[in-house]
């Protein structure tokens, strides 16, 4: 992995790059970095996966908690793309990446080939009642500091309901009380939670791009319902669906980027 450099509105944000060939933009989850994205790319001979840390996240300046959105980091990456690929790309991401590409594919159809919709935490509706988890750890923080946060969060009925249905969330949720900077992680995952891809199901369907949407059962944060949703509005989409992570975070690793690897060669002929 090759990192980078890039200057945006006085902040330094970084990027990784691996791979050579044809630029696939993927961007990373709700407080989570390149290593994410990289992870689930195919190791093609002809295709690159670049990957923009949103502020805040990865190596990347923070700068004002009040900018952190989804529009803004879907501006991020937008001039990202303009400055350092070839637009038109293929643009996916995964949880909030996915809502960051769905905008981008909506709003700046000039930058997208096509898009990779991996277990969306979004459809189009502002703060889902899937994000509460998520929401629920950053007020926790803020009010309370990560050691009494934890035990609060350990002894709510959000965590035993999560530790009964679905053990892959609740190791993430937990791992947030240890992200530092905390201030930063609680701001990330308050305002994140609440916010949205910013675009409608009547802009959803107008889509004309070829889509690939990965999603698994067993996941309360990203629920399969929302991809199945995405999957009846777009009309070019196509929904796989992968081995929980839950189940085998091996198979699940394994099917996503044999999904991926499938969609950029179709892509690319």
């Amino acid at each position: 992995m090759i990192r980078g450099r890039f200057e945006r509105e006085g902040l330094a944000l970084s990027t990784a790059r691996s791979g050579a060939g044809r630029t696939m933009l993927f961007q990373h989850g709700l407080c989570g970095d390149a290593a994410q994205p990289a992870e689930l790319f195919p190791p093609l001979a002809d295709w690159s996966c670049l990957t923009l840390e949103c502020r805040g996240h990865g190596l990347s300046e923070a700068g004002p908690a009040q900018r952190f959105s989804i529009a803004t980091f879907a501006d991020d990456v937008a001039a990202l793309i303009e400055a350092e690929a070839r637009p038109p790309v293929v643009i996916g991401g995964v949880s909030m990446g996915a809502a960051i590409a769905l905008r981008l594919a909506v709003t700046r159809p000039d930058l997208v080939s096509g898009l990779v919709l991996v277990r969306p935490a979004w459809f189009t509706e502002l703060a889902p009642a899937n994000m509460l988890p998520n929401a629920l750890v950053g007020e926790l923080l803020r009010d309370y500091g990560p050691v009494e946060a934890r035990v609060l969060f350990e002894n709510s009925s959000v965590a035993a309901e999560l530790a009964e249905r679905v053990p892959d969330n609740i190791a993430s949720l937990r791992g947030f009380f240890q992200r530092m900077p905390i201030a930063t992680t609680s701001e990330l995952l308050i305002r994140i939670s609440s916010d949205g891809p910013g675009v409608d199901t009547d802009a959803v369907a107008s889509l004309r791009v070829p889509t690939l949407i990965i999603a698994h059962e067993q996941d309360a944060i990203h629920p399969l319902a929302h991809a199945e949703a995405l999957a009846r509005t777009i009309p070019s989409a196509t929904l796989v669906r992968i081995t929980p992570k839950a189940v085998s975070r091996e198979a699940y690793v394994r099917e996503a980027r044999a999904a991926l690897s499938d969609f950029l060669k179709e892509t690319s002929t």
